[in-house]
């Protein structure tokens, strides 16, 4: 099946937002069969989207476009199907009052006129709930140029709104409808490089049902196991005994799967072992706590952290001042004494501080990039130190990698010891 996205909105066209919805329905079509073949962005004018419908109706069986869909005049995506369609738009007493119930819900007593705009639908088209938002969807079906089904699946452009509608309308009518569905079990690892795992699950790659792929990423190196088959239950049933013998042979080198990031295969672990965890952030500027409290139920195990930029903070909040004074303040020793201080301030099983240069000019002689690490438990302190300066952003992203690398490494270390 041959599918198209079109990403609707003059702002992605400014480079005012970035397209992640195409991203987002791209990762998705293979898992029901269905071909991507061509993503187009284009703006809120009549002409060219009228073009860009024309096109692709010519062309894919499947189009699926966001945006476009608000209560403005330059909000067109309903009309411009009408239009390609020859169908007569009308307003749909179920969907006005559906809208009108959300404006009444919201304290709103007369819905604004220009939003009755939203429930307006075309006879070929049925609505796609949105309880996120004031603008349903639309499911237009009807045959195509040369007598085959079309479909558009018309949804909204916040990518809040157009995830929901995806997850709980549109994939499962695409699952539905598919011949054969392909599903995937992701095995992260961290700590042994790509090659090795290569090299490791050879004997495991030669199959092609499922099959097997090996990809290095920013958190580590990932084993894709996928499977096809004609229902989802059967897809799983051929991936589970590749997976049990990849976990095997892989053993504490996975620290999670699928979607998991690194900060909750982590923050996992610290439940896991009843374990506190308290930081002190210089360079990162809170990027580390930020990562952490991503993670549902991070309250847990995470107490805070002190985010500490002057000297004179992070003396205050209980790094001994002769500390920097003597070592300086980009130094392994005053990341030991700020990981130190962070357990005992916020009263914590770890400590975990990390002082470094996230800006492009260097300080105290070391060049930029350079970052210093600590992770202290109370008895004992583990330390690491890199450089790397891509620009101030990559700096703090690699900061944070490195420090919940640190905490993975000490904490598989503790368990493996039994403590």
């Amino acid at each position: 099946m041959r599918a198209e996205i079109l990403s609707i909105g003059t702002e992605i066209m400014f480079g005012e937002i970035t397209d992640t919805n195409a991203a987002y329905i791209a990762s998705a079509l293979p898992e029901y069969g269905i071909d991507l073949l061509w993503v187009t962005q284009v703006g809120d004018n009549p002409g060219r989207l009228r073009e860009a419908f024309a096109r692709a109706w010519e062309r894919s069986e499947y189009i699926f476009c966001t945006g476009g869909l608000g209560p403005t005049e330059d909000d067109i995506t309903r009309e411009t199907i009408a239009e390609m369609l020859g169908e007569a738009m009308f307003v749909d007493a179920d969907q006005e009052r559906v809208l009108r119930a959300l404006f009444e819900a919201r304290g709103v007593r007369e819905m604004p006129a220009r939003n009755i705009k939203q429930a307006k639908l075309i006879p070929s088209a049925r609505a796609i709930p949105n309880p996120r938002g004031t603008a349903p969807g639309w499911w237009v079906e009807r045959d195509g140029p040369a007598g085959e089904k079309r479909v558009i699946a018309v949804m909204p452009g916040p990518p809040a709104e157009m995830h929901h509608m995806w997850d709980a309308e549109v994939a499962p009518e695409l699952e539905r409808r598919a011949d054969s569905i392909l599903v995937a079990r992701t095995l992260k690892t961290t700590g042994i490089g790509e090659a090795a795992i290569d090299e490791m699950l050879s004997p495991l790659l030669a199959g092609t049902n499922p099959s097997i792929g090996i990809y290095a990423r920013a958190d580590g190196v990932s084993a894709r196991i996928a499977a096809k088959a004609r229902t989802r239950e059967e897809a799983w049933a051929l991936i589970r005994p590749v997976e049990e013998q990849a976990r095997r042979i892989l053993g504490h080198a996975i620290w999670g799967i699928d979607d998991d990031s690194l900060a909750s295969g982590v923050g996992r672990m610290l439940r896991d072992q009843g374990l506190t965890l308290g930081l002190m952030e210089s360079a990162s500027g809170g990027a580390i706590a930020d990562a952490i409290t991503d993670i549902e139920g991070a309250s847990d195990y995470f107490k805070g952290s002190l985010v500490t930029y002057w000297t004179e903070v992070k003396v205050a909040m209980g790094v001994p001042a002769e500390v920097p004074a003597r070592h300086g303040v980009i130094s392994r020793e005053t990341a030991e004494a700020m990981a130190t201080a962070a357990r005992e301030r916020l009263g914590t099983d770890l400590g975990l501080a990390v002082t470094g240069i996230a800006g492009a000019e260097p300080i105290e002689g070391q060049p930029s990039g350079t970052m210093h690490l600590a992770l202290f438990d109370g008895t004992r302190m583990e330390y690491t130190t890199f450089r790397y300066f891509q620009g101030r952003e990559q700096s703090k992203r690699r900061i944070v990698l490195q420090a919940l690398t640190m905490l993975r490494r000490y904490l598989m270390e503790r368990a493996a010891s039994g403590k």
